[in-house]
């Protein structure tokens, strides 16, 4: 049994030492470029469509921002008017405490990656994918409780009594008389294909030999 834990860790040793290949180091260099320029654009969109709105009202969801469509962000005051006739509290950039660090983070992350392309192993790879999905994940998971939030804290004084509800994060759902689109938008597929470059550059060198 001793044999086989220390042969593991022998071979888990070699894999964590192997050196990145120009190639990885490349697939690394994009994977920073496109995380970068994943911040100047929206992450998230949600579309309210209802009789009397047949144009809709859009809401973009930015890593550090909350913008509404229309002139001059018009939807989103649009939909806080309606939020207040059913007990919704107004959508506003305070509520989302994340916004505030995140753009730090994906900076950290874009620092982590750079630091893999110039010490070059195997290991800051890993290091650099495990910190980025725990990232990515704990970023979703906030988000949807937000979300939940929302929908659930309805004031029941409001004009119009609804069922408590959480607003979709993917599909289409029936919200009283509208209905919500939900979808990720460019800078969510952006950082999807920042995740798959980082195991490309894993999976480029995973046949170099540690040093």
């Amino acid at each position: 049994m001793f044999q086989k834990v220390a042969g593991l860790l022998r071979r888990e040793f070699r894999f964590l030492h192997k050196p990145l290949n120009l190639g990885s180091r490349l697939f690394l260099l994009a994977a920073a470029i496109t995380i970068a320029v994943s911040l100047f654009y929206p992450l998230w969109k949600l579309h309210l469509v209802a009789p009397q709105y047949s144009d809709g009202l859009d809401l973009y969801i930015s890593s550090y921002k909350i913008e509404g469509g229309g002139f001059n962000g018009q939807h989103l005051v649009e939909i806080n008017n309606l939020n207040h006739y059913i007990g919704m509290k107004p959508i506003q950039e305070a509520d989302f405490l994340e916004m505030r660090w995140m753009p730090f983070v994906f900076g950290l992350i874009i620092l982590m990656t750079l630091r893999s392309i110039v010490f070059g192993e195997m290991s800051n790879v890993v290091d650099l994918f495990a910190v980025y999905v725990y990232f990515g994940a704990f970023s979703i998971g906030s988000f949807w409780y937000r979300l939940y939030q929302y929908g659930h804290d309805l004031n029941p004084h409001a004009p119009m009594h609804i069922k408590p509800f959480t607003p979709l994060l993917i599909g289409v759902k029936q919200i009283a008389n509208f209905r919500e689109y939900s979808f990720p938008q460019t800078g969510a597929y952006l950082l999807c294909g920042s995740v798959v470059l980082i195991v490309l550059a894993g999976l480029w060198s995973r046949k170099e030999k540690a040093a």
